[in-house]
C-alpha cells in the first residue's frame, strides 16, 4: 500500500511539459500521468464519472444529493519547462530534502499545480473510503494546458454551460497561506484571489528598407523600437486601489501596527497616499495598484551587419480590475507617440469580474482555513496577479476563486516557474485536509 507522499512523487515523476507550439508537447507523458491516476485513485475512478476534454483535459462529477449550486475544484497537470542545469536535484525525480518540518519535495509541479491536483485527489478517494457522499454534485476540474493556452478548461466550461450547470462555489490555484506579504503585518494571511488580472500580448513592430549595417539610418527599426518600449517604461499606467485591493487592506487593517493601521482603516482619505507607498514596496505591491507592461522578447535582423527590415517587440500586459483592453491599447498608442511603430493585439482577455468576499461561499471557504490551516490565520480577499484557468468558469458562476491551500514561504513562491521548485510535506499534506473540510461542509 502506497503512501499519499509516495503517490505524489509518482505523479510527480511524469514530465507534463506544456508549450506554446502543440508540436513539441509529448502526448505521451499525458497518457501515462491519466493511466497512474486511475490506478492509484481506484475509488475515484470507480464512484465518480470522468470525460476527456479537448485531449486530455478531465472532467469528474461525484454525484451529490442535489446537482444545484455544485463545487468545482480546479487544478492543471501540465508544468513549465526546466533548465536542468539550474536544479539543485533532477526536476523530475522528486527528491526529499531536509528533515523533520524542514523536509521538502523538490521537484516540477510540486505546486504548480500538481500539488493541489493530488491533494484533491487525496481528499476525494479518502472521503470515499469513509463511505462519505456529497450533499451537493462535486466537479473536478483538471485542465491540460493551462500555462499556455488554457482551452482545455474553456472547453470544460462549454461541456458544463450546455448542461445548465451553474457552479454555488469554484476553487482554483491561486493565492497561497503567506507571512507578511503586506508589509508590516505579522499575523498568517490567506490570500483568496476574488478576482484576476486581465492578460493580453501587445506586439511593437518598427519597419525600414534594410540594407547593410554600415550605413544606417538616421534612426534605425531597431532604434525606433527601443525608443517606444523606453516611454511605455518612463510612463507606468498610473495607480489606483480596485475594489478587491481595498477590501484586503480593510480585512487586514485591524492586525496591522500604526501608522498602517490607521491608513488602511480610512482608505477614503487615504487611498492616494496608499497606493504611493506601494508603488516604491517591490514588484508584487507595485502589481497590485496599476496595470502592469513590460516588453519580454526582442527580435531584429537576422545578421549582426544586417540592417533589420522590421524590428519587434512583444510587450505582456495585465491588466488592472477597472481598466479594459481598449483603453490600455489606446494609452500605449498615445504613450509611443509614433505612428510609425505598429501596434497590434495578439491575443488578449479582459479583467476577470469580481467575486463576493460575503455570503456563504466566502464562509465556506473561510471555515476550511480555519479548521486545518490554522485558527490564527487571517482570511482576506486578493486580487490575483497572474492568470489562471478560473477566468473561463467566470462564465458560469458568480463565485469563482483562487486558492492553494499552502503555507509558502518567500523563496518557496519565487521558485515557482523556475529551478528549484518544491513544497514541504507537512505543507502539502495539510493541504489534503483543506479540501476534505471543503468538500465535507456543505
Amino acid at each position: 500500500m502506497t503512501t499519499p507522499v509516495e503517490r505524489f512523487r509518482e505523479l510527480l515523476a511524469i514530465p507534463t511539459v506544456s508549450h506554446a507550439d502543440e508540436a513539441d508537447v509529448d502526448a505521451g507523458a499525458f497518457d501515462a500521468f491519466a493511466a497512474a491516476i486511475e490506478r492509484l485513485y481506484p475509488l475515484v475512478h470507480e464512484h465518480l464519472e470522468v470525460e476527456v476534454v479537448a485531449g486530455h483535459s478531465r472532467l469528474y462529477r461525484w454525484k451529490g444529493a442535489s446537482a444545484e449550486d455544485p463545487l468545482v475544484l480546479m487544478a492543471h497537470q501540465d508544468v513549465v519547462p526546466v533548465v536542468e542545469d539550474e536544479w539543485h536535484t533532477p526536476p523530475f525525480e522528486p527528491t526529499i530534502v531536509g528533515e523533520g518540518a524542514d523536509a521538502a519535495i523538490h521537484a516540477r509541479g510540486a505546486i504548480d499545480d500538481k500539488g493541489a491536483l493530488v491533494a484533491i485527489l487525496e481528499a476525494v478517494e479518502s472521503l470515499l473510503a469513509d463511505g462519505f457522499t456529497p450533499e451537493r454534485d462535486v466537479y473536478l476540474a483538471f485542465g491540460h494546458n493551462e500555462e499556455t493556452a488554457g482551452d482545455g478548461a474553456g472547453a470544460m466550461v462549454d461541456a458544463l454551460d450546455e448542461r445548465g450547470v451553474r457552479p454555488g462555489l469554484v476553487l482554483d490555484e491561486g493565492g497561497a497561506v503567506v507571512d507578511g506579504v503586506i508589509p508590516g503585518l505579522s499575523v498568517p494571511t490567506a490570500m483568496i484571489g476574488v478576482a484576476e488580472r486581465g492578460i493580453m500580448t501587445v506586439l511593437l513592430t518598427a519597419r525600414e528598407d534594410g540594407g547593410h549595417a554600415s550605413t544606417p539610418p538616421r534612426t534605425p527599426a531597431t532604434a525606433r523600437l527601443a525608443r517606444a518600449i523606453d516611454r511605455l517604461h518612463r510612463n507606468p499606467f498610473p495607480v489606483r486601489l480596485a475594489d478587491p485591493v481595498r477590501a484586503m487592506l480593510s480585512t487586514v487593517a485591524p492586525y496591522a501596527p500604526q501608522p498602517l493601521r490607521a491608513l488602511f482603516s480610512h482608505l477614503g482619505l487615504t487611498a492616494p497616499l496608499v497606493v504611493r507607498a506601494f508603488g516604491a514596496l517591490g514588484p508584487e505591491m507595485r502589481a497590485i495598484v496599476r496595470t502592469t507592461a513590460v516588453a519580454t522578447q526582442l527580435s531584429g535582423a537576422p545578421g549582426e551587419n544586417v540592417l533589420a527590415t522590421s524590428a519587434r517587440a512583444a510587450v505582456n500586459v495585465r491588466l488592472l480590475t477597472g481598466d479594459t483592453v481598449e483603453g490600455v491599447t489606446a494609452r500605449m498608442r498615445r504613450v509611443i507617440a509614433d505612428p510609425r511603430i505598429e501596434v497590434e493585439v495578439r491575443h488578449a482577455s479582459e479583467p476577470s469580474p469580481v467575486s463576493p468576499w460575503r455570503g456563504a461561499a466566502w464562509r465556506r471557504l473561510a471555515r476550511a482555513v480555519g479548521d486545518t490551516l490554522g485558527s490564527d490565520v487571517v482570511t482576506t480577499p486578493y486580487l490575483q496577479l497572474g492568470a489562471s484557468d478560473s477566468r473561463w468558469f467566470t462564465r458560469i458562476s458568480d463565485h469563482v476563486y483562487r486558492f492553494t491551500p499552502f503555507h509558502l514561504t518567500r523563496s518557496e513562491r519565487d521558485a515557482l516557474h523556475s529551478h528549484n521548485e518544491r513544497i514541504r510535506v507537512d505543507v502539502w499534506t495539510r493541504g489534503i485536509g483543506f479540501y476534505r473540510a471543503l468538500l465535507a461542509d456543505s
